[in-house]
């Protein structure tokens, strides 16, 4: 996967000032542009940006091997947590995201950006990489490889902005379009929160284990809603790594827990540990509750889980069985 970073180096010309250039300011000008072309040279390389190496960040954030930012950047902390992650699931650990390596991220490791069309309701390496290009373009998207509601409405957007067919669909004129230069004044760190995502996750551990509640399904549970940002705001309120509306977090502390829970990543995530567990005794199963936990209770005991529902499930159950 590595590629020898390339570069080019161009010097920026300008109106020159008026007066005549003897030879002694030539030559002070040919050495200051030296001096500045090594000075930019190392970031200018380090600076190339992939996609694909923005998926694989996704996915070692996800196991909590990596804690840098969502940048598109193959660094040395995302070779560190690739070996990392290797070691841990017992590969040859070599800092390469090949195949072996990309098939133990399970759904968060496959396809590759570029090899299918993207939809809502999808999970993959290559919807990690697209939220990834769009959050680029100032689209305010989770980095978590699902293709959710907001992603949707973010490419919808991108989409009207390059006057392309508005369907939501990550086709080959729209991931042509999002693989065009980026503006400039778009910052390229996406996901760099104040709590890290090996915090985040040992917040999880830890209410899961004191509201005794499977751990590996509030982590899958709360990847799917934010891929662990803990900063993160939806459209209609939710808030936080657990996505909580403001009606539910007033349940939870009113009914569920009787007492008011501090406005924090651990209260955020101690308030989606007990409103999960609270559906699952109601509902019985995992499958029912995760169902309740997106569609809302009431509607699925009037009209059952309806197809998006089922595909939220089906994820998040896919990403539990993969122990995220």
């Amino acid at each position: 996967m590595r590629q020898k970073p390339r570069f080019r180096f161009v010097m920026d010309r300008t109106n020159a000032h008026d007066g005549r250039r003897g030879p002694t300011s030539r030559l002070l000008l040919c050495l200051l542009a030296l001096v500045a072309a090594s000075a930019w040279l190392a970031p200018a390389a380090a600076a190339r940006v992939n996609p694909q190496v923005a998926g694989l960040q996704v996915a070692l954030r996800a196991y909590s091997v990596y804690a840098g930012p969502i940048d598109g950047i193959s660094g040395p902390a995302t070779r560190r947590g690739i070996k990392r992650f290797q070691r841990r699931v017992g590969l040859s650990v070599d800092g390469h995201a090949g195949r072996a390596t990309r098939s133990a991220f399970g759904p968060l490791g496959r396809p590759l950006f570029g090899k299918r069309t993207m939809h809502r309701g999808q999970v993959g390496w290559d919807v990690s990489a697209l939220q990834f290009l769009l959050a680029r373009r100032g689209e305010l998207v989770p980095i978590s490889g699902y293709f959710d509601a907001r992603t949707a409405r973010a490419l919808r957007h991108f989409q009207q902005a390059r006057r392309l067919a508005i369907d939501g669909v990550a086709g080959t004129r729209t991931l042509a379009a999002l693989r065009s230069r980026t503006p400039q004044g778009v910052k390229p760190v996406l996901v760099n929160t104040t709590t890290s995502a090996p915090q985040v996750r040992t917040l999880l551990d830890s209410w899961s284990a004191h509201y005794g509640v499977e751990r590996r399904l509030v982590r899958a549970v709360a990847w799917m809603e934010s891929g662990y940002q803990t900063d993160l705001t939806s459209s209609a309120g939710a808030w936080g790594v657990m996505q909580i509306l403001p009606g539910t977090w007033s349940y939870v502390e009113t009914v569920l827990i009787g007492r008011k829970v501090p406005r924090t990543a651990s209260g955020n995530i101690r308030v989606g540990v007990v409103y999960l567990r609270h559906l699952l005794r109601e509902f019985g199963s995992n499958r029912q509750a995760l169902a309740a936990w997106y569609q809302g209770p009431t509607s699925v005991r009037k009209r059952g889980a309806i197809r998006e529902t089922k595909i939220f499930v089906a994820n998040v159950l896919a990403l539990r069985q993969s122990s995220v």
